[in-house]
């Protein structure tokens, strides 16, 4: 493809082999003699399990094996895992929920897998499905994320009172009450953050297989990151030796984090396989998605700002309901707690805040990552909250924003959480991003909307995330010198990123190297080191990680060059691939010296053979990319569909490596943080707890036309905690388009002042109630 530095607009080398059909999913995975497996999951949101009869099931066409959660107790098999304690106020530790892979003596929401059935085909496996007999005696439930924590509410577990799960606080409670009790002004402002289902495009799978021989087991499934999979499978679960077994991921249809958690169905597949002895194939569909694929977001808060007379912020105080599901998830418990609350100090200087969070279990699907993982609920809040206030106080969004804005001087600037900000200049890309908005031009365009009968609104969120941080990423980097070709290998999962592209990029930047002799691989337990794709991490860790190595292969082949040459280190330069004697004609390429170095004879004393190199990188630090984000729309009030006509966004992400990926990254999370306000709605019924938006029928995704040509551009300030200077890019989009795209609808709602806000998702039936009943609000 050619030589590449960093900076470059480079189109995505895998494009081509993925538009043109010739990725490989995990369900394009064929082997010999598979058998095909089913899920029979429960029909009811809270039950007892009475008894299971499989005679008839066990005697049916084609059936090799049934598991249910019988069998996980006999075999003593551990308990899906969560991974982050939480202390409570009151210093105790926040509750347990015992979650087998198939349920054991009650189910807790619908969906739940209680048996696992291999057939010789599919059609066989769901037609002894069918004839399996639970006998189930129903229990009330609970599903709604604020009421489940109220008195006389459905109780899921015995020794979790009144549902709450953990009761958090984060910040300066004693400080913020005094500045709420000295304020001039406080704005209180309710939300909803409402929960989404996934629906990556690729559905979940488990393919697995074992050898008899070797007694080690294969697993191929969609994830963002082998190594984890196969130790929560191998160490939590199946209580097996984890080199025992290995885990491969092809291309990644879409992950969003859903992916980075092990569910049921693997470590079933796993296990089931073992028993028969032959390949077990499981496939989700569609509807199994709904049902069992981990959800996000599912908050409900209460945020509250005190100011003094001059509209300065004197404090912050939150209470969030944070709905968990019927069963903690891996990071259930971190995602509505640390990983978010810190920002929701915003890009603004408080001088106190108080975050209380109360996790509360429910008869639903279980919920964690999903894209931004917590900030995007934290910015949402805030930034809605800030434009409320706005209008109470008289001022306009932007000069609020600009009154409390950390200003560049105070940079490096530590945040009442605890949080150090490195770079930027907030004010500064929020004017940038209203003067390519034409902010002061919107009057006019409201006035024309007004001649033709609709609404126009304009609204502005800005965002600060924090991501790229977490353990170490290593990079594997191996030199053939016959082929002259450099193998990398790197825990990360690419599931859309580009991380073909990009790692490629720095390293033939760094080596002056043609991408084409470069091969990456991932997705491979057996092979690439431990590693995970998740919360905007794979170039700012990974990346710093393959140009270090890439570093340490120049350095090492300078000393190797200068023995082979006879010449002094210091006098050898590198560059486009050569070692070159300087103010000479003598060189070696890359892959030469390379080859020399295989034979110690032709190495400094003391220093190991060959030219491979592996390094890995462990940040010291977050980094925290920040941007702003402007949503103009116009409304018909007849029908109350809203037309988003113009979508700017302005965002610093330090120095880049790929613009062109970058803002693909931007534009996709910006459809997903629209469609999270304006049309993904995620119900159960209030009585039977089932799923009532459980298919593309009822829960409507975004599409191409929901949205115009965003204008999309970077105001970057070099992140100084960085080795390459770069901030996190992948979650951004999804991280201020919510909190910019409702701001815009209560502004053109809000003529006379009635509306101050409208709840996600913003569908055309709650805009319409709002436009003709403007005093209902």
């Amino acid at each position: 493809m050619g030589q590449f530095g960093i900076g470059q607009s480079v189109t995505r080398i895998e494009d081509l082999r993925l538009l043109t059909g010739s990725g490989t999913y995990t369900d394009d995975v064929q082997l010999e003699n598979e058998s095909d497996a089913f899920v029979l999951r429960s029909p009811h949101a809270h039950a007892e399990i009475k008894s299971i009869d499989l005679s008839a099931a066990n005697a049916a066409s084609g059936v090799l094996l049934i598991l249910t959660g019988d069998d996980v107790a006999a075999e003593d098999l551990g308990a899906m895992p969560c991974m982050f304690p939480v202390t409570n106020l009151d210093g105790s530790d926040r509750g347990e929920t015992y979650r087998p892979i198939l349920a054991q003596r009650k189910v807790r929401h619908v969906g739940q897998p209680v048996a696992f059935i291999v057939a010789e085909t599919l059609d066989q496996a769901r037609d002894a499905a069918e004839l399996i007999e639970v006998d189930y005696n129903v229990l009330p439930s609970t599903t709604d994320t604020y009421r489940s924590a109220l008195d006389g509410a459905a109780q899921i577990y015995d020794d979790v009172a009144n549902n709450v799960c953990f009761d958090w606080g984060k910040g300066q409670q004693a400080e913020t009450e005094a500045a709420f009790a000295e304020a001039s002004h406080v704005t209180t402002l309710e939300l909803i953050n409402n929960r989404i289902v996934v629906n990556a495009m690729e559905p979940r799978a488990a393919i697995a297989d074992y050898d008899a021989a070797s007694d080690k087991s294969i697993l191929y499934t969609s994830s963002q990151g082998t190594h984890g999979i196969r130790n929560t499978i191998a160490d939590n679960i199946l209580k097996m030796d984890k080199e025992k077994l290995r885990v491969v991921t092809g291309d990644v249809g879409g992950g969003f984090g859903m992916k980075i958690f092990t569910h049921p169905e693997q470590p079933l597949a796993v296990w089931a396989a073992k028993k028969v002895n032959r390949p077990v194939r499981w496939t989700s569909d569609r509807s199994e998605g709904f049902l069992s694929d981990i959800q996000g977001r599912d908050h409900v808060t209460k945020a509250e700002v005190a100011c003094d007379a001059d509209g300065k912020f004197l404090g912050l105080r939150v209470t969030t309901y944070a709905n968990l599901g019927a069963y903690l998830s891996h990071f259930g418990t971190f995602i509505p707690t640390e990983a978010g609350t810190a920002m929701l100090n915003g890009l603004y200087a408080f001088p106190a805040v108080w975050a209380n969070v109360k996790g509360v279990l429910t008869n639903t699907v279980p919920t964690d990552a999903y894209r931004g993982a917590g900030r995007p609920e934290a910015i949402y809040c805030i930034e809605r909250l800030v434009d409320k206030c706005a209008r109470e106080l008289g001022l306009s969004p932007d000069e609020l924003r600009r009154r409390n804005f950390i200003q560049p001087d105070q940079l490096p600037y530590k945040t009442a959480f605890g949080e150090i900000y490195d770079s930027g200049n907030f004010t500064a890309i929020m004017e940038e991003g209203m003067k390519k908005a034409d902010w002061a031009g919107f009057a006019a365009r409201k006035a024309e909307s007004a001649k033709r009968g609709m609404l126009r609104g304009i609204g502005m969120a800005t965002y600060v995330e924090k991501c790229g941080g977490g353990n170490a990423e290593v990079a594997d980097v191996r030199i053939d010198p016959d082929n002259e070709m450099i193998t990398f290998y790197i825990g990360t999962m690419s599931n859309g990123q580009g991380h073909d592209t990009s790692y490629k990029q720095i390293m033939s930047d760094r080596l002056g190297i043609d991408t084409d002799q470069m091969v990456m691989v991932q997705g491979d337990s057996d092979v690439v080191p431990p590693g995970l794709t998740g919360g905007s991490r794979s170039v700012t860790v990974g990346g710093v990680a393959v140009s270090k190595a890439s570093e340490a292969i120049k350095e090492k082949g300078k000393a190797i060059a200068a023995q082979m040459m006879e010449t002094a280190e210091a006098d050898i330069e590198y560059a486009g691939g050569t070692f070159r004697v300087a103010g000479t004609d003598r060189s070696m390429s890359l892959f030469e010296i390379a080859k020399a170095a295989l034979d110690p004879a032709n190495l400094p004393d003391g220093m190991e053979p060959g030219l491979d190199s592996k390094e890995s990188h462990q940040p010291d630090a977050p980094t925290f990319p920040n941007g702003c984000h402007i949503c103009e729309m116009e409304i018909d009030p007849q029908t109350g569909i809203p037309e988003i006509t113009r979508y700017t966004v302005v965002d610093d992400f330090g120095d880049t490596i790929n613009p062109m990926l970058i803002a693909g990254q931007v534009h996709g999370g910006i459809v997903q943080g629209v469609g999270q306000a304006l049309h993904e709605h995620t119900v159960y019924d209030d009585e039977s707890g089932q799923l009532v938006s459980g298919s593309f029928i009822d829960y409507r995704m975004p599409r191409a036309d929901d949205v115009p040509n965003f204008d999309f551009s970077m105001r970057n300030e070099r992140c100084t905690t960085n080795p390459l200077g770069i901030k996190g890019t992948g979650e951004a989009g999804a991280i201020g388009a919510p909190a910019a795209t409702i701001s815009a609808i209560v502004d053109a709602l809000s003529d006379g002042g009635a509306i101050h806000d409208i709840d996600m998702p913003a569908t055309p039936d709650v805009i319409w109630t709002f436009a003709n009943q403007p005093m209902a609000a």
